[in-house]
């Protein structure tokens, strides 16, 4: 009787082999599993890279911004050999390792300020709310929560977009820098 039992778990465990094959070489740059043709692979790995980021941005509308049409790119590099832990948290993640390398735009480390001040998250484990009063920092933003309510505290700075004219460190508010 057990061999029996034991002639059908082998084809199912053969199969959950190959599913897991499958999942990885999509959402975790594993290697293309046998069997199945390259092209097409590659472009069902771009589609759910692209529907991935699409998540990660609603949760994140600043980060996604803040990088304008550089977005999905930064995200798919960030993510081709990353399994999902989901949106909230893969927006997290990378906006933790692009604080790092010190290219976190202004309105996301702000969005990320407000988020390490209200949820607390080691990187493993799901976010949970703070119980106490805490700080968030990123990229020059301050952002507290006192009694459940989480205040941006300073913005992070953002770059000069005010134009010199003839080298005196005057503003030139009207513009006439870009046209003379």
């Amino acid at each position: 009787m057990t061999d029996a039992g034991d002639s059908r778990s082998t084809p199912r465990a053969g199969l959950a082999e190959r599913q897991a094959e499958l999942v990885a070489a999509l959402v975790a740059g594993g290697p293309a599993p046998a069997g199945f043709a390259p092209g097409p692979l590659a472009a069902t790995r771009a589609a759910l890279l692209r529907k991935r980021a699409g998540d990660v941005a609603r949760h994140w509308p600043l980060l996604a911004a803040g990088l304008g049409v550089g977005w999905s790119r930064t995200f798919a590099d960030w993510a081709a050999r990353r399994p999902t832990a989901g949106s909230l948290r893969d927006g997290w993640d990378l906006a933790r390792a692009l604080r790092d390398q010190h290219a976190l735009p202004p309105s996301a480390a702000e969005e990320l300020a407000l988020r390490e001040a209200h949820l607390r998250y080691d990187g493993r484990r799901t976010p949970r709310p703070r119980r106490m009063p805490a700080v968030g920092r990123a990229g020059g933003a301050v952002a507290v929560q006192i009694a459940g309510r989480v205040r941006l505290l300073r913005p992070a700075p953002r770059p000069s977009t005010t134009a010199t004219v003839g080298g005196d460190d005057v503003p030139d508010t009207a513009g006439s820098g870009v046209w003379i």
